[in-house]
């Protein structure tokens, strides 16, 4: 189990561009919305969920000592669990869960951003 981050933390860590973000939406919900900043990882379907992480981390996360934060859709969504345990298999140091995901953020009223 990944360690777990909080909406105040992660807002924290975006504003003072300490963390790197990784939505692991499919494409089409990371290009419509996503947390400001956030990286792209898709995690689903599940099953392709480390092959997808496998392709997409040596380009979008070289640093494999950054401070990383996945997050997915809500509690239930189970995507930033299977990439953010990945992303630990292959050697990234630090990586946080943000399970709630952007529901809650938006919910918080917080800004996100769309792709295009």
């Amino acid at each position: 189990m990944l360690p777990l981050i909080t909406r105040d933390e992660l807002r924290t860590g975006i504003d003072a561009g300490t963390l790197v973000v990784v939505d692991t939406m499919p494409v089409a919900y990371y290009e419509k919305e996503h947390l400001p900043g956030a990286v792209n990882i898709p995690g689903f379907p599940y099953e392709d969920a480390a092959a997808s992480t496998d392709r997409h981390a040596p380009s979008v996360l070289p640093d494999t000592t950054a401070d990383i934060v996945v997050y997915c859709a809500n509690t239930p969504c189970r995507n930033s669990g299977f990439v953010g345990n990945r992303l630990v298999e292959l050697g990234y140091a630090k990586v946080r869960e943000y399970r709630e995901g952007i529901e809650d953020w938006v919910a918080a009223g917080l800004p996100t951003s769309s792709a295009g």
